[in-house]
């Protein structure tokens, strides 16, 4: 008899969020493929279970993931877990979900918690329609190239990022995408639960003074279209006209800053990329 995975999202803070559901499908499994064993088993004392607990993470999943199916097709109920909210959403486990369905086995969810729609829904910002992105690109360069793909996206962007790199994502941010309203949700659901609601500059200024901890997810609205930036390529090309026509490249990029109503830096940016592609 084939077996089934279960996909169960986890509570993202508070234990009292596991659902029924989710506590019987973790007592109702022979295997839980979990990103962290110390922390599923601290979550077991709130859902009881003999199952055994597998690693399965960034580093290995690759390599458990044939292991898995093959457990399955012999007949396993795996329920795969992460070690906050919904597997697969930039954690672990979309690779051993896809595995199955190429296999033919059977794939189940059971939904819950979620950092991405919990804070969503308590941005302010519109929710008809979003974006999720995940985790920017820890360089500069990639995390710029990802947000210039961003900056004419009309939905509401849905970002995670780390505590230490927060401040200079929100910089980058402000420097491509411009001072747009956000919303920075740390530690949903626990007991230091916060909600910043603010400019992006604003929030910039607080998490410098005071930097955070704990999980954030950040939640920036999306551009109206009839303030959609211009494209680089024209910022640049106009740049570099005037400075044909004698005026000072520092001039040059804060007159056409001024005309398209973008931050000077990122006229400077178009620039640069520009002379480079030369």
């Amino acid at each position: 008899m084939t077996g089934t995975l279960r996909v169960v999202a986890t509570p993202i803070g508070n234990l009292d969020d596991l659902s029924p559901r989710a506590a019987r499908a973790l007592a109702d499994a022979d295997i839980i493929a979990c990103e962290d064993t110390r922390v599923t088993r601290a979550l077991l004392t709130r859902a009881p279970s003999r199952a055994r607990l597998v690693p399965l993470h960034a580093q290995n999943e690759r390599r458990r993931a044939p292991e898995l199916v093959r457990a399955i097709a012999a007949g396993a109920r795996v329920a795969l877990v992460s070690d906050a909210g919904t597997p697969g959403m930039s954690d672990p486990g979309q690779r051993l979900v896809a595995a199955c369905v190429e296999a033919g086995l059977p794939v189940e969810t059971v939904p819950g918690p979620s950092a991405l729609v919990a804070a969503l829904v308590v941005s302010g910002l519109p929710t008809a329609r979003f974006v999720f992105e995940g985790f920017l690109p820890r360089t500069g360069s990639s995390r710029r190239r990802r947000l210039e793909a961003l900056a004419r996206e009309g939905r509401t962007i849905v970002l995670f990022e780390s505590p230490h790199r927060i401040a200079e994502s929100i910089e980058a941010m402000i420097a491509v995408l411009g001072d747009r309203r956000a919303a920075l949700a740390r530690e949903l659901t626990k007991i230091h639960e916060e909600v910043v609601r603010a400019r992006l500059s604003e929030i910039m200024e607080r998490v410098r003074e005071s930097p955070p901890r704990g999980e954030i997810t950040l939640v920036v609205e999306g551009v109206a279209p009839e303030e959609a930036p211009a494209d680089p390529g024209r910022l640049a090309a106009r740049a570099l006209a005037l400075v044909e026509e004698g005026v000072p490249k520092k001039e040059a990029i804060a007159r056409v800053a001024a005309e398209a109503g973008v931050p000077k830096r990122a006229v400077y940016q178009a620039v640069l990329d520009a002379e480079r592609e030369e």
